[in-house]
């Protein structure tokens, strides 16, 4: 169980996360992998796109969520055990990874919004939209028995979305 590992893990369901740190004493620090937005989030957030070449069987995003002054964000980061985590599906590149710190980064800046501000976190978004872009160019990998679908998984994510959209609007 490393950093950059895509895990199936049990909360009150079986869901998907991304390793985001090696072992220690507290658990490994996890982010779950959630269903895409389907409204622009520019401004809110950063999404990086986890899916199908990283061992699930369907496409989600871990999203990021931009300090802003006023705003509490809903964040899907999360400290789990061992005992926590199920099977392994899959793990992240070197890249992706490279771009799940970048956006944790920005989401952990705690700076004011000036114009300055702004403008660097467009900068960041643009770089990982690239990233994003440039990663579904080519040819897609060969299916493995780890990445085939699962039909119920998939439904599990969308209900699980709705879910907990239903509770932030309470």
């Amino acid at each position: 169980m490393r950093r950059g590992e895509v895990w199936w893990a049990e909360f009150d369901e079986r869901r998907p996360v991304v390793l985001l740190s090696g072992e220690d004493p507290s658990g490994f620090r996890a982010m779950q992998v959630v269903a895409p937005a389907d409204t622009d989030i520019s401004g809110w957030g950063i999404e990086v796109a986890v899916g199908v070449r990283e061992g699930l069987s369907f496409d989600g995003v871990l999203r990021f969520a931009l300090p802003t002054p006023g705003f509490t964000p809903c964040t899907w980061l999360t400290t789990l055990t061992r005992e926590d985590l199920i099977e392994r599906a899959g793990a992240v590149s070197a890249a992706k990874l490279s771009e799940i710190d970048d956006a944790l980064r920005a989401s952990e800046q705690r700076a004011e919004r000036t114009p300055a501000a702004a403008a660097r976190l467009s900068e960041i978004k643009d770089a990982l939209r690239r990233r994003t872009q440039a990663d579904g160019e080519g040819t897609e990998p060969a299916q493995t028995s780890e990445s085939r679908s699962r039909p119920h998984d998939r439904r599990s994510m969308a209900s699980q979305q709705q879910d907990h959209d239903l509770r932030l609007d309470r």
